[in-house]
């Protein structure tokens, strides 16, 4: 069962699965956000060359947050899978007065290079950063 739903530019309502994965805001457990980005990536016929864009992008966005995470927080990971798109968004308990790196950064470069769009905000004490990732190709045929 859907649980999510997710407005499309025409307006139109589709519905789409939601994964939603927390682990400690720590550098030994993102491995297992990007192993599970893998999967879902594969789920919907990425190419590997994709999948592996995708993973790097996660993990980069991944080591933004962990730089201005509060110590003991967790890292919550939220998948929307729709029919030809992932989207990602990591979002964070951050220290006070936290700054996300700017639009300029080499890390902001590399997020963009490897997804179809990326955005960060931060508010009050948390910050996100969101990933969408199209796939390239149509879907295979089963």
């Amino acid at each position: 069962m859907p649980v999510s739903q997710l407005t499309t530019d025409d307006h139109e309502v589709v519905d789409d699965d939601v994964v939603l994965l927390t682990v400690p805001a720590e550098v030994g457990y993102l491995g297992v956000l990007r192993t599970a980005t893998a999967g879902l990536a594969a789920r919907l016929h990425f190419a590997l060359d994709e999948i592996e864009d995708l993973r790097i992008a996660v993990d980069e966005a991944c080591a933004m947050l962990l730089a201005i995470a509060v110590p003991g927080a967790e890292l919550e990971c939220r998948f929307t899978v729709s029919d030809d798109a992932l989207t990602v968004d990591v979002t964070v308990g951050t220290v006070p007065g936290a700054q996300l790196p700017g639009h300029s950064s080499f890390a902001w470069k590399v997020l963009t290079a490897l997804t179809t769009d990326a955005v960060a905000h931060s508010h009050d004490a948390t910050a996100t950063i969101g990933l969408l990732t199209r796939r390239q190709g149509p879907a295979p045929r089963l």
